[in-house]
């Protein structure tokens, strides 16, 4: 991977950071998350005529990956309900890279070398040390932390062999994030109802934002992914659990331990690793 790949990846994870914030302090998460989705959904139907149509062998990769982030969603605002930011998203993020690696070396036989390797697992091992230090975690919080885990997986793998299917992966990108963003509102309507959905909230401008935000910085790691592994881009995504930590610290009050602060720096060696093994 490039030098200007990584760079380009950890503005992401920033910026992937940053959204997650948004929505862990919000009253309430599930119609935060639905508001990010439907910014999504606007944006990319302006988009839609200005990029290509996905190839025809991707749009599979397209529908599959959209349902996937929709039980994303569900799963992380279930998360959110319980943990801390500085607990729960490390749990959540921790064991992606190793599933994206595991996946993309069975479906797109994509085997890292070794400085990848290991960059993979410091990162991977960083993030997860970040949740555990002597707290109890719940076993509801625990379950739902690891199935989000495993829908980040299942949907970077996919989206990675979408978008190389596809022949643009912005184009990929737009389209599979507006049926995302359609099928958001969707499920928050048979959830709960239309009314609570578009009642007028302070917030409403701040979820936009966030949606705006998460688009870019999901684009963005889609087109990484075109570029280089999909195990090591993914692992330079999920540092976004360091900014998270600082995030939770500074702006929503959550400790930030000697403990954690040697986890972000093991995460750190990581991502310096995979940038020099580009």
């Amino acid at each position: 991977m490039s030098i200007g790949t990584s760079l380009i990846v950890l503005f992401a994870a920033i910026l992937h950071a940053s959204w997650n914030a948004l929505l862990r302090g919000g009253d309430d998460r599930l119609w935060s998350m639905t508001i990010m989705c439907i910014a999504i959904a606007l944006a990319c139907t302006v988009m839609v005529p200005l990029v290509p149509v996905p190839a025809v062998a991707s749009w599979g990769c397209v529908a599959l990956s959209a349902s996937l982030h929709t039980g994303y969603n569900l799963f992380l605002v279930r998360t959110y309900r319980q943990g801390d930011l500085g607990q729960t998203y490390p749990i959540a993020r921790g064991a992606s890279p190793l599933l994206v690696s595991l996946g993309a070396s069975i479906f797109a036989r994509e085997l890292p070398d070794a400085l990848n390797l290991i960059g993979v697992l410091l990162v991977s091992g960083g993030i997860i040390a970040l949740a555990f230090q002597g707290r109890t975690i719940g076993g509801q919080t625990l379950l739902f932390a690891l199935g989000t885990g495993c829908f980040i997986g299942a949907y970077s793998v996919t989206d990675g062999i979408g978008a190389r299917l596809s022949g643009s992966s912005v184009g990929y990108t737009v389209w599979m994030c507006l049926l995302w963003g359609l099928l958001a509102p969707t499920t928050y309507v048979l959830l709960r109802d239309v009314r609570s959905l578009f009642r007028g909230r302070r917030e409403t401008l701040v979820a936009a934002s966030g949606g705006l935000a998460s688009l870019l910085a999901y684009g963005i790691v889609i087109v990484a992914m075109t570029r280089g592994a999909m195990g090591p881009v993914s692992a330079l995504r999920e540092t976004s659990v360091v900014f998270a930590a600082l995030i939770g610290r500074f702006f929503l009050r959550e400790n930030l331990s000697g403990y954690r602060i040697m986890a972000c720096l093991v995460v750190a060696v990581g991502a310096v690793l995979i940038g020099h093994a580009g």
